[in-house]
């Protein structure tokens, strides 16, 4: 094998000869008198070891492209034409939200020595090996953290709100939105998964979006404007600033006929566009979308039909946060004389959260527990559930699995899909997977993206607006300035295409990047530079993980894993007894014996070629090489390589030092004595790596 560098190609032993003129190899022994210092080759081997490296190579890069969708910031490199400079201008700074479908929504407002942040969301379309959910990157907060004022807030989905529990509490101050939106930021609060540091204190400050109230943060006022969206207490945020005034949509629709009739607040939205609007920063999520949305009260009638037809159980999945899709759900159970249970955490967390704030109207006695619904008949009970996107863990997932606690799926039972995929979320795969389970179970499933075909009504309408909308409000607020936000870049030029339609200059126009920083003065919009952006990964518990955490278990997914023990004595150099082999994802090795023999047979020869002529540092390191070498021959894979070498004995090994703890006035043992410890060790090692899986040779 060759080693890792030529500094570790040096004599392992004293009395070595040094490296003589004319790039001689050094000659082991002393006096030059044994053979020389040659790695390790394979026997027989008709793979080149370049071959197998760039295999190797091949593996690490696919696994680090995957891991870097979802990177941490990097360093900016500042050069005279790219500084940020402190002089009086606005600068608008997407941490989040302007890649992808709109995920982790994190927009900072900066000018001079005030900065408010609005939304800072996650992203739950994160596909990696023990991966929840990503944030956005605050490396740049820390540069300005005596500057942020507020946190404000457009509504309470957890793309906006998701990424508060890990950012606030690092960055410190209080946080706006309306009634419904707080109501939700203090409920994830509560339900956070890790504790909160010593002396944090979360800070609120309800608004009120009916009465046009604005409140001075630092050098800005902010004022909330109430507009439809699929949750309620959803809002644009207005923020007055020295430079002029900034409207955020968040995400909105313009629902002429909602279910609680709060609707968009246009008449305040044209007198904004009256008085003057420097920019406008508006959602982009649907843009492709023509036409208008339709209007929530269009698939009221859908859920009475289907109540009015349906011989079983009858169970909706739906977005958790969706409590007017909830209201309409009890409405029509109410009106046939059926109970109701809810079923996920986040949907009945947020289902308390809702009545106890006013947003419900629930008569007495509809709600049961889920666990009285599999004891009644079934055209007494419905199931408002989440999973309608096909989570892995939620209520409706387990349910088509036959894992829920409570409930069983049968046959006649009837499964409302009241919502449709995700845009850039790839959770077409999942739903499709969960009806396929449904299905087998004998249930009917009717999907939102199919009620035509199931000759029913319209089950679903999307909370985000369509062509006719988006131009519309451009048209109400008349900015000066455009930057379309919430979206995928190809969107978001599609959103700048329409702008310029409604007359909005293409140069006053911009597609930012997350981490672009986009200056404004009341005269001018330009990309100013940029600032570390970038996404930070959450587990389950809420704790963060790291990139090359991640890359690792991409490799383990896509490769698996080879290790081998090694019990060496360290005074003759020789195994202990033979190498022992574990395998995780990588071959089934009983139907492997002959790879699995020979890889054997190639550590016995490199322990005996190798181990007292090199350090354990190198030993382990050619090892590592010569089995990556030797696997990919013979399997064309190249799985991660351990090699756990165990030296067991007194006396000076390979690496011609005392044995580790030794210093030379203890009492030299028996051979009795040292031969039972080498033995009580071995075993405990062994119990401590080996498992009784079949796989383990």
């Amino acid at each position: 094998m060759q080693p890792k560098n030529t500094n570790e190609n040096k004599p392992a032993r004293r009395g070595q000869q040094k490296r003589q003129a004319g790039n001689k190899r050094p000659q082991g022994g002393k006096q030059g008198n044994k053979p020389a210092d040659k790695p390790l080759q394979m026997n027989g081997s008709s793979v080149s070891r370049g071959a197998a490296v760039r295999a190797q190579k091949r593996s690490q890069m696919d696994a680090q492209r995957i891991a870097n969708q979802f990177t941490p910031a990097q360093p900016v490199k500042q050069r005279r034409a790219n500084v940020i400079d402190d002089s009086p201008r606005l600068k608008i700074i997407g941490l989040g939200g302007m890649d992808g479908g709109g995920s982790k929504n994190t927009i900072l407002v900066e000018y001079m020595n005030d900065a408010v942040i609005i939304d800072a969301g996650n992203d739950l379309s994160v596909d990696l090996p023990g991966i929840n959910y990503g944030i956005a990157d605050t490396t740049y907060l820390e540069s300005i953290k005596h500057k942020l004022r507020a946190y404000i807030i457009t509504h309470g989905h957890l793309d906006h709100i998701g990424g508060l529990p890990h950012i606030v509490p690092k960055f410190p101050a209080p946080i706006y939105g309306s009634n419904f939106t707080i109501g939700r930021v203090e409920e994830i609060f509560e339900n956070f998964g890790l504790p909160m540091p010593d002396g944090f204190e979360l800070k609120t400050v309800i608004m009120n979006e009916n009465t046009h109230e604005r409140l001075k943060i630092g050098e800005f006022f902010v004022e909330l404007v109430r507009v439809t969206h699929s949750i309620p207490g959803s809002t644009c945020v207005v923020l007055d600033t020295p430079a002029g005034r900034i409207i955020n949509t968040g995400d909105f629709r313009f629902d002429q006929n909602p279910l609680d009739h709060e609707r968009s607040d246009i008449d305040r939205l044209k007198q904004l566009g009256d008085e003057g609007v420097l920019a406008l920063l508006s959602e982009s999520t649907t843009v492709e979308r023509l036409g208008r949305t339709p209007s929530e009260s269009t698939i009221e009638q859908s859920f009475v039909d289907i109540m009015n037809q349906a011989p079983g159980r009858i169970f909706i999945g739906l977005f958790s946060t969706n409590m007017n899709r909830v209201q309409m759900i009890v409405n029509a159970a109410v009106h046939h004389g059926k109970k109701v249970a809810m079923d996920g955490r986040s949907m009945v967390s947020t289902l308390e959260m809702a009545v106890r704030h006013g947003f419900m109207k629930i008569p007495k006695g509809t709600f049961i527990p889920i666990a009285s619904a599999a004891t009644m008949k079934p055209d007494e009970v419905v199931v408002v559930c989440t999973g309608s996107q096909g989570e892995p863990s939620s209520a409706l997932q387990r349910m088509a699995n036959g894992e829920h606690k409570h409930i069983k799926m049968q046959e006649q039972d009837t499964v409302v899909l009241s919502s449709t995929p995700i845009p850039e979320s790839g959770n077409d795969a999942s739903i499709g997977q969960m009806v396929d389970d449904l299905t087998k179970r004998g249930v009917h499933v009717f999907e939102a993206r199919n009620h035509e075909l199931d000759k029913v009504g319209p089950l679903h309408v999307s909370g985000h607006a369509s062509q006719d909308e988006f131009a519309e409000m451009i048209q109400y607020t008349k900015p000066k300035f455009f930057i379309p936000i919430y979206g995928a870049y190809r969107v978001k030029q599609r959103h700048i295409d329409l702008a310029v339609e409604q007359g909005v200059p293409r140069a006053n126009c911009v597609n930012a990047l997350n981490g672009e920083v986009i200056a404004l003065t009341k005269d001018k919009m330009e990309l100013a530079g940029e600032v570390p952006s970038g996404t930070i990964l959450v587990d389950q518990t809420g704790a963060i993980v790291s990139n090359v955490v991640v890359k690792d278990r991409v490799l383990l997914a896509e490769e698996g894993l080879v290790a081998v023990v090694l019990t060496i004595d360290k005074k003759s150099g020789n195994l202990m007894t033979s190498p022992d082999i574990i395998s995780r994802g990588f071959i089934y090795m009983r139907e492997n014996e002959e790879v699995m023999n020979g890889l054997r047979n190639e550590l016995k020869r490199a322990v005996a070629q190798r181990f007292k002529r090199v350090d354990l540092d190198r030993f382990k390191a050619e090892l590592k090489d010569h089995m990556t070498h030797f696997l990919f021959e013979h399997t064309q894979r190249s799985p991660i390589v351990i090699p756990v070498v165990n030296v067991i004995g007194g006396g000076k090994g390979g690496d011609g030092k005392p044995q580790q703890g030794g210093n030379g006035n203890e009492r030299a043992k028996t051979s009795e004595e040292i031969a039972n410890e080498q033995q009580k060790r071995f075993e405990q090692m062994r119990a401590r790596l080996l498992t009784q899986d079949p796989r383990v040779d």
